[in-house]
């Protein structure tokens, strides 16, 4: 099956919002054995909807709209929708019970504009609203499925997770599977020619690399006939893909690089104790937004002045004046005196100059991190100038996030590493 999703709403145009329900929308579709052809994003208009239909039913068995289903003057998608397919709207009285009791529950009232979303297509499949009030509908015409969903993301989440896939699941022939392999420390250029001859000769699987924000991404999807035969042959090309790459990968799973840092700690129950300078609380915070990490996640330090490295970490004047607060020997030294104040299994320390200035010798956007754990320090350097100070900023803390990694998993990391927007 072919599909094209349709997100309707001027806010989308003008930027105020973003449009996260065509990228789940796509995630699920492909999940289904579903190929996804087209995006359109439009406006409340009533003539261009028509159109964009018209022209996504050239190629697509399946149509998709989010947007447009409210009590609104300017909510037209269903009449516009069902106007195309000359399907008339019948005035549900189960709706508008449904919907009144949520309002008594809500104290709110029943206003007339409301019965609006009490229409629904004569021979539609009718898809129920747990969390908003909108229904949403499906329609088939012409050996096509055409769906209506509600704009708000959790209202349209809940609908098809609980409703719409079901629906679908009864009309798809074929299954699709994907692995997500995540990549840090080399740019795409760099992981696509190392996989060259595999994304050459692909057939099923298919092989496809994204880059992202210091991170490079390498898909594995299969479509076969059942979940089992799509789910061995990724597993089979994750393998060779591995073999290739393996010493760059720090999830196979399509985990963020904070999220398999925190799963790490908290599956071996290490307790985490970290000072950061240049980073000032971003790596932490970034460690923190992982569910569970309460548990190994001690305390942080954000030491940003040399008088702050010394008083709280207890670094010696003689290492600051020597090397300076920037410095690699700065970094270790900054790891022990996180160890020695908590005692925590794993301390790690983040030093250098976000930039854009340099200090001296020192040129911006060079930075140490250091890692104290099992009574030894692992010490990495690294020096990327040309970067905005907000990305080196980050770049900093996932490159910490990722050496967390490789430390508990006891892996060397390539002296060869580093973040992909280097490139």
């Amino acid at each position: 099956m072919k599909s094209a999703v349709i997100s309707i709403g001027t806010e989308l145009l003008f930027g105020s919002i973003v449009n996260t329900n065509a990228a789940f929308l796509s995630k699920e579709l492909n999940e289904l054995g579903t190929d996804v052809l087209y995006h359109y994003t439009m406006g409340d208009n009533p003539e261009r909807l028509k159109r964009i239909i018209s022209l996504a039913s050239e190629d697509c068995d399946l149509i998709i709209c989010t947007g447009g289903l409210g009590p609104t003057e300017d909510d037209l998608t269903k009449e516009t929708v069902c106007g195309y397919l000359g399907e008339t709207l019948i005035y549900d009285d189960g709706i508008e019970k449904r919907m009144k009791k949520k309002f008594e529950r809500l104290n709110n009232n029943f206003s007339e504009n409301n019965k609006k979303q009490c229409f629904v297509p004569e021979h539609g499949y009718i898809f129920r609203n747990d969390v908003g009030t909108a229904p949403g509908f499906a329609v088939k015409k012409n050996n096509k499925i055409y769906i209506c969903m509600p704009g708000v993301p959790l209202e349209m989440k809940t609908m098809w997770t609980k409703y719409v896939k079901p629906y679908l699941m009864d009309f798809e022939n074929a299954c699709i599977v994907s692995r997500h392999i995540e990549v840090f420390g080399v740019g795409e250029s760099n992981v696509e020619t190392v996989l060259l001859n595999l994304i050459d000769t692909q057939t099923d699987p298919t092989i496809a690399t994204y880059a992202k924000e210091g991170t490079v991404e390498v898909r594995v999807t299969s479509k076969r006939s059942t979940r089992a035969e799509a789910s061995n042959a990724v597993e089979r090309m994750t393998a060779r893909v591995m073999d290739l790459i393996g010493d760059y990968v720090f999830s196979i799973d399509g985990e963020t690089v904070g999220e398999a840092a925190a799963k790490r700690l908290i599956e071996k129950n290490v307790s985490f104790s970290c000072a950061e300078s240049p980073t000032a609380g971003l790596f932490a915070a970034k460690l923190a937004d992982m569910p569970g990490i309460s548990a190994v996640l001690d305390r942080c330090y954000a030491v940003y002045s040399d008088r702050a490295v010394m008083e709280e970490l207890g670094v010696s004047s003689e290492i600051i004046e020597r090397y300076t607060a920037y410095s690699r020997e700065a970094a270790e030294a900054m790891a022990v005196g996180v160890h020695v104040r908590t005692g925590s299994m794993m301390c790690a320390a983040i030093t250098g100059l976000a930039g854009p200035d340099g200090f001296g010798d020192i040129s911006p956007g060079t930075f140490h991190i250091s890692i104290y754990f099992d009574g030894k320090l692992t010490t990495k350097s690294f020096s990327h100038n040309g970067w905005t100070r907000q990305l080196t900023r980050n770049l900093m803390a996932d490159t910490l996030l990722d050496m967390i990694i490789y430390v508990l998993d006891d892996r060397d990391l390539p002296e060869s590493r580093r973040p992909a927007s280097a490139e």
